[in-house]
């Protein structure tokens, strides 16, 4: 009996420092931040204190700007299905037993050592309207062949290269003001640059390296069986090859879902400073804005609590309908 209890104090002493971390660096902050999200602190003490009970979640609902910032938050998350499409299409190609394989998986994987910082500062100087090597070949190409010629031609208008990181302008046309859509806004501008960078970064990450770890588990017998019967490599994928990789489907899903309404932060604080306009302020960079420049850290509690909610609900809709496609 005396042996046990100094095998628990034992074990104890060890787990203590985890513990005491977890309480002190993450549950402690955690309820803080709920506390204090009822109450209107302000480091600037413009204010007095008060505890204001759900007053701060109920002025978020009929915040204009966290409505707005929120759109730019899903807006972000279209290039999530071309991101996971992409990492899958890498790996079904990567996972070809050819010589010199690995060398080409570790080219495309290297993107993900590099710094995020790095990255985008680099992809801030590649968008440059000005002498950006982007708008460089697009500018070749629009003059080379002739495509303004063609346009003036037939009575359009000429095109120029977009100006990416300085334009409010995106796909769908949405207002920088208010939630709503106009006409004028319609183009390319700094949205669509995030997200391209996004896709790019995203493609030959750790969904990549997932994919490929899937892939080594098809069962190879189901997949010469079919080849045997005839099936073309579209069927074999389609029918053998999808259904087996729908658990990491469900898990890479899920957490994009959850990384994407988190994201945005670091792209907007090193390349636009949610600019122009705010079309590239996300929730996550709303907060960070509204507690650590603006020092509303009970408005800015409320607002993760309520981006919180929303990824809590996301995720439990993604369990509940991504469980039937794992019943094969």
């Amino acid at each position: 009996m005396k042996g046990r209890q100094n095998d628990i104090l034992a074990a104890a002493g060890f787990l203590l420092p985890n513990i005491l971390g977890f309480l002190v660096f993450t549950a402690g902050p955690l309820v803080f931040s709920l506390a204090v999200s009822f109450s209107n602190w302000n480091l600037q003490r413009t204010i007095p204190f008060q505890w204001t009970g759900l007053d701060g979640y109920r002025e978020l609902m009929r915040d204009n700007e966290f409505w707005l910032y929120f759109v730019n938050t899903i807006y972000l998350m279209l290039g999530m299905p071309i991101a996971i499409g992409g990492s899958l299409f890498l790996a079904v190609l990567l996972s070809q037993r050819l010589r010199g394989m690995v060398v080409y998986r570790t080219l495309f994987y290297l993107p993900t050592f590099t710094s995020g910082v790095a990255l985008m500062i680099l992809w801030k100087a590649l968008y440059n309207p000005s002498f950006g090597p982007i708008n460089a070949v697009i500018d070749w190409c629009l003059q080379g062949f002739g495509i303004n010629d063609l346009l003036h031609a037939i009575g359009c208008g000429p095109l120029a290269a977009p100006q990416w990181l300085l334009e409010t302008k995106n796909l769908l046309g949405l207002d920088v003001e208010q939630v709503g859509f106009v006409a004028a806004q319609r183009g390319i501008g700094a949205r669509e640059a995030l997200i391209i960078m996004g896709v790019w970064i995203a493609i030959g990450g750790n969904n990549m390296l997932l994919y490929l770890a899937a892939l080594t588990n098809v069962p190879q017998e189901l997949v010469e069986a079919a080849q045997i019967d005839g099936a073309s490599r579209w069927r074999v994928f389609r029918h053998i090859t999808w259904p087996q990789l729908a658990p990491t489907t469900f898990f890479i899903v899920v957490m994009s879902f959850i990384g994407s309404l988190q994201g945005g932060f670091e792209q907007a604080r090193v390349m636009t400073n949610g600019g122009p306009a705010g079309t590239t302020t996300t929730l996550a960079y709303y907060i960070y804005t509204k507690a650590f420049q603006e020092y509303q850290i009970g408005y800015a509690s409320a607002v993760a609590w309520i981006l919180f909610a929303i990824i809590f609900v996301i995720t439990l809709i993604n369990w509940k309908f991504g469980q039937k496609e794992l019943s094969y």
